[in-house]
């Protein structure tokens, strides 16, 4: 196509790499990552899940950096040390901890328990290894596939506003910082986005990163079916535009819409209302007259949570669309990375010539059980769930600890709920080693964070680190932030934020100073960059590995049945014999539990929408379970009995003509007493004709 990249058939100045991974893993059982709801448990899928990644090596191929954003919640310390180990085994010293960076895009509706710390076990029910391994593998095949198809390019940087997609959550402790501060800022939300734009030394285009600050969380803690939410469903179309003529999940253009600093920012754009009385509830409090902050919740522009997935998700994605075609100032210039692990329990900060401050053990205070009005909290695991269990027992036990007076002291004005740096059985139940890193490529320096820094937080990390670059001999330099990198260590709020200890605050769990802390340390890596001195870094102390294989509270997978008279796939309620576009075809099949396909094949599909072509006389597939216009249904019924529901919300624009839906699984087959077999089966429903509006 003729378009404004024709004339970018210029001289290249990099190598460049894209690729795209399935990391969906079990969607069934694994409770969902994000709201910290015990009872949000996987039971079908919308989308899938995918790890996109993006390679920039220098033309002599001497420095490479690396960027990775997946569909998961957040990059557990757990997910990145196995993806490093991974990838120095095939690729020796080519990636390490400095060039590579692995960020989340922060989805709520991903599987959970890729977490070697033992705060994360309690509401994903331990460590679930299929969940891990899918995330892990997804993350390396999407570098392998990058690493394999590195071609001569170019790379072009864009920003622009983002309108009707965000709201503070926390407006009240926004209001905290300083109003100096404040009225440098038109909103209390960063609204811009940036765009990197990448295509080959022919024009042809190869993909994009944009980073945005908004929380994926349009989809509630009601939801059960695994997807990505806003972001992932604004890369799907990006990708569904750029990949022509391909299903879901295929084709060469990779299109990441990775986090930034989202920690107070969510897509609930109608703001807080009482889910019991309709009334508003923007109070410092987020709290209701009847049933207080439980019944308080935000509400997205749409109708119901999947509309206002696609219409958060869309704003973006056409955003980003103009950004991408507008792109035109070319990055240039050298790549550099630097990292450090710093112990984020003990760091002093230099506040002043005259004053130090320091970080504390890591501890949450009460508010983090409240939640926030995208999700109330749920956590209130001390009211014995597990009775029975003496693993669990003790692991409550630990929760009802009492924080030691030094630590009560450095947390102040917060009042501790749980010390979890003061618990270590089985293991430390948080990470007190943490990732600190920057990659520059030529004038874009890509801050990887470990957690969720809020709006005003981010702004004054950029800030030092461009002033810090500006001081150094690199003005000029475009500072971003990625969110969810590397580990995860909750929230990042200001000083000023802190001391009001809403959810953010009670949730920033190295104390007052954390902020000023990661500044300080950020400050260091950008200072290294500038002065072409990252070889000096001290590389700080390695965090640990903790031998957890498995151990979970997952139901095993044992053998499975089907009805009497009926087998695996037999349709047990029919489609209807003719839809209009706006409709929903729905099949329901005799299932099995969709974890042993999860187990059996890393990228399985389950589902296919089909259309028969008279010309072939064949049926051809139109859509997989990839596609947001497709819903898959587990539910799990007595004796290793379960039923699979399809749906297909049949989209405007469908093409009329004769259609059926089909099933992909595999069931459990008991052999003999101590041996199951994992046999795969398919179901198909009947035709039925799509009819012209």
């Amino acid at each position: 196509p003729a378009d404004s990249s024709n004339d970018i058939a210029e001289a290249a100045r990099y190598l460049l790499g894209v690729g795209r991974a399935d990391c969906t893993g079990p969607v069934a059982q694994v409770p969902l990552m994000g709201y910290a709801n015990p009872d949000q448990v996987g039971g079908g899928l919308l989308a899938r899940l995918y790890s996109r990644a993006f390679i920039v090596a220098d033309l002599e191929d001497s420095k490479r950096v690396v960027f990775v954003s997946a569909d998961i919640g957040m990059v557990s310390q757990r997910v990145r040390l196995e993806v490093l180990k991974q990838l120095q085994s095939k690729y020796g010293e080519l990636y390490r901890p400095d060039n590579v960076i692995l960020s989340g895009t922060h989805t709520h509706s991903g599987p959970g328990g890729y977490f070697q710390y033992t705060l994360f076990w309690i509401t994903s029910k331990g460590l679930v290894r299929p969940a891990l391994s899918s995330i892990v593998n997804g993350i390396v095949k999407s570098i392998d596939i990058a690493h394999e198809n590195m071609k001569r390019g170019r790379l072009f940087i864009n920003r622009g506003t983002v309108e009707n997609s965000q709201i503070n959550r926390s407006p009240f402790s926004y209001l905290e910082n300083p109003e100096s501060e404040r009225s440098r800022y038109s909103s209390n939300t960063d609204k811009e986005m940036v765009v990197l734009k990448m295509v080959d030394e022919d024009g042809h285009e190869l993909g994009l990163i944009s980073w945005f600050a908004v929380h994926p969380v349009s989809m509630n803690n009601s939801n059960q079916l695994v997807n990505s939410d806003n972001v992932g469903y604004a890369s799907y179309l990006f990708e569904r535009e750029k990949n022509k003529g391909m299903l879901p999940g295929e084709g060469s253009f990779v299109a990441a819409f990775a986090s930034s600093n989202l920690g107070d920012v969510s897509p609930n754009t109608r703001g807080p209302f009482c889910i019991n009385t309709g009334e508003p509830c923007d109070n410092p409090q987020s709290a209701c007259p009847v049933g207080g902050a439980a019944m308080c919740m935000a509400k997205g522009p749409g109708n119901d949570m999947f509309e206002s997935t696609r219409i958060i998700g869309q704003n973006i994605y056409l955003k980003a669309k103009e950004l991408y075609e507008k792109a035109s100032q070319e990055v240039t210039g050298p790549l550099s990375s630097a990292h450090q692990w710093v112990n984020m329990s003990d760091v002093s900060v230099e506040l002043n010539a005259t004053h130090t401050v320091k970080t504390c053990k890591p501890a949450l205070g009460h508010s983090f059980a409240a939640g926030t009005i995208d999700g109330v909290g749920a956590f209130n695991f001390t009211q014995g769930s597990v009775e029975g269990d003496p693993f669990w027992d003790q692991i409550r036990d630990q929760l009802l600890g009492e924080p030691s007076n030094e630590t009560k002291a450095c947390h102040k004005p917060k009042p501790i709920l749980f010390s979890t740096g003061e618990m270590s059985w089985p293991h430390p139940w948080h990470p007190d080693i943490v990732d600190v890193q920057i990659a520059a490529i030529g004038s874009l320096a890509i801050l990887a964070v470990p957690g969720e820094f809020t709006t005003m937080s981010g702004r004054r990390l950029r800030e030092a680190v461009k002033s810090e670059f500006d001081s150094h001999g690199t003005p000029g330099m475009n500072v971003v932030i990625a969110g969810l990198c590397n580990v995860y260590t909750h929230y990042i709020t200001t000083y000023e934020e802190y001391q009001v200890q809403r959810y953010e605050a009670a949730s920033t769990i190295y104390g007052p100073h954390t902020l000023s802390a990661y500044i300080q340390l950020y400050r260091g890596l950008a200072k290294a960059i500038a002065l072409n001195a990252t070889q000096d870094l001290p590389r700080g102390p390695e965090p640990p590995l903790f031998n957890v294989t498995s151990l979970t509270l997952l139901p095993s997978l044992g053998a499975e049945s089907a009805p009497a008279g009926k087998t695996f796939g037999d349709v047990l309620e029919e489609v209807r014999p003719e839809y209009q576009e706006g409709e929903v075809a729905e099949v329901t099949f005799v299932g099995a539990n969709p974890r042993t396909s999860a187990e059996n094949a890393t990228e399985h599909n389950f589902l296919m929408v089909e259309r028969y072509s008279n010309i072939s006389s064949s049926w051809r597939a139109v859509l997989n379970d990839a596609s947001w216009d497709t819903r898959f249904y587990w539910s799990k019924g007595s004796r290793g009995q379960s039923n699979v529901t399809i749906e297909w919300h049949i989209p405007a624009g469908t093409e009329p003509g004769v259609y059926r839906l089909r099933y992909f699984g595999h069931y459990k087959k008991r052999m003999s007493l101590f041996r199951t077999i994992t046999v795969p089966f398919e179901g198909s429903s009947s035709a039925f004709q799509i009819t012209a509006p």
